[in-house]
């Protein structure tokens, strides 16, 4: 059995309830852990022990095209002001449908880079705050 793939034409990043509109990239969520040392004069082969701490929801980059009309483009630069986490979703285009919920922060907001052969860029990078949930719908 070959393995099938989604393309990714599709895929919205909402902020609450509010799309944001002319991304062409949504970076996505990896989490990561860092590990506290446990090794002891008796641990095992000389080899060191390790449990699992804290955990890094990581930070979700987005570019795209400035649509200056766009509420959504408008609310992330209105969101770094204000500095709180919000509500963020990624919906993917699969079935079953997958999403990504999470809070997240903005630390970064971007328009310009206007040259001669392109468009007016966008960007955003929002930091995950507290753990972000898969959801895979059922069939």
């Amino acid at each position: 059995m070959s393995a099938k793939a989604t393309r990714a034409l599709g895929t919205i990043l909402k902020k609450d309830e509010q799309n944001i509109g002319g991304l062409t990239s949504i970076g996505g969520i990896e989490i990561t852990a860092d590990t506290i040392d446990v090794t002891s004069l008796d641990s095992d082969g000389g080899y060191r022990d390790f449990i699992g701490a804290f955990k890094d929801g990581g930070e979700v980059s987005i570019e795209g095209y400035f649509r200056p009309e766009d509420a959504g483009q408008l609310a992330l630069q209105e969101s770094l002001d204000e500095g709180q986490p919000e509500d963020y979703t990624i919906e993917f285009p699969t079935t079953p449908k997958a999403t990504w919920t999470f809070k997240g922060v903005v630390t970064a907001f971007k328009v310009g880079d206007a040259e001669v052969d392109g468009t007016i860029a966008f960007g955003a990078t929002i930091k995950v705050s507290g753990k972000p949930v898969l959801t895979i719908a059922a069939s």
